[in-house]
């Protein structure tokens, strides 16, 4: 190597990108956790509902007209679905659920 010379380096092919290292959709699929999260936030569980709260909710439904009660086959109808149970847990599970349902749709609208 004389005095003006360059040294020669050897070329080094890097290999494309390693498709289990690409981030380039990490975002959408953290803002989309995100979303789940908020959604299952709103959503009411129906999984801590007592004896207690289920007999609470169902006297509330009673007074408002929610539901109607035919004492002599022991049955509770939820008016605005017009369906009937045996149970007040079964019924305040549902009418739970019903509203939840009702207001994601109210929601999207």
């Amino acid at each position: 190597m004389g005095c003006g010379a360059v040294p020669v380096l050897p070329l080094i092919h890097m290999p494309g990108p390693d498709r289990y290292d690409d981030t380039a959709d990490d975002h959408e699929r953290f803002e989309a956790e995100l979303l789940a999260q908020d959604r299952d936030a709103r959503s009411p569980s129906t999984s801590d509902l007592d004896d207690e709260t289920a007999r609470q909710l169902v006297r509330k439904l009673l007074d408002a007209g929610t539901v109607t009660p035919i004492v002599d086959q022991r049955l509770l109808v939820h008016e605005p679905s017009d369906t009937a149970f045996e149970s007040m847990q079964q019924l305040a599970v549902f009418h739970t659920g019903w509203t939840a349902a009702h207001d994601a749709g109210e929601a999207d609208e």
